[in-house]
């Protein structure tokens, strides 16, 4: 089975990128191009012929499966990313990690009234993010789909804070 394949590939890095975190390591499966086209493809079979307009991704991992899906999909992508590293006019999102606050930003520009738009990252742990990102996309008055993980950390209880949205995570620990 394909998502058992995958977990098996996911390698635990303990105390990174500090003491006390069990690092998800997602790069075997992105060094293993069999393992890379099923992860890719778990996500484009669930979104084929649902009329995703535009496939959003968060900063920075999100972009490497986002990118691809997005391809497969025959749409657009947008990067979601930390303020001040896009060029144009930005909406702005700023939200609370557990160390401190960060900001997220998307042109204002990239996706049309009414757009559906699918959010993809690597892994969902306490939500902040993803929540972030989707308010990004609704305030641009596009429509989030579905968000979308590779893996969810359920012990944190991310998808709890993201209750307003259909939440797929294709591995879970």
């Amino acid at each position: 089975m394909t998502v058992d394949r995958l977990k098996a590939a996911i390698r635990d890095v303990p105390d990174f990128p500090k003491p006390g975190i069990l690092f998800k390591d997602i790069t075997p499966i992105l060094g293993d191009p069999d393992l890379f086209r099923e992860a890719v493809n778990i996500f484009v079979d669930r979104h084929r012929d649902r009329g995703i307009g535009k496939v959003a991704v968060i900063d920075a991992r999100g972009f490497i499966f986002g990118a691809a899906i997005a391809y497969q999909l025959g749409v657009g992508i947008v990067p979601i990313r930390k303020k001040g590293k896009l060029p144009y006019r930005t909406h702005e999102e700023s939200y609370e990690l557990e160390y401190g606050a960060a900001t997220l930003a998307v042109h204002v520009d990239a996706f049309r009234p009414g757009e559906r738009v699918l959010l993809v990252d690597d892994l969902l742990a306490t939500g902040g993010t993803a929540l972030a990102s989707a308010n990004l996309i609704r305030r641009a008055q596009a429509t989030v789909a579905e968000i979308d993980f590779l893996i969810e950390l359920e012990f944190l209880q991310g998808r709890h804070k993201l209750r307003d949205y259909s939440v797929y995570s294709a591995i879970k620990f």
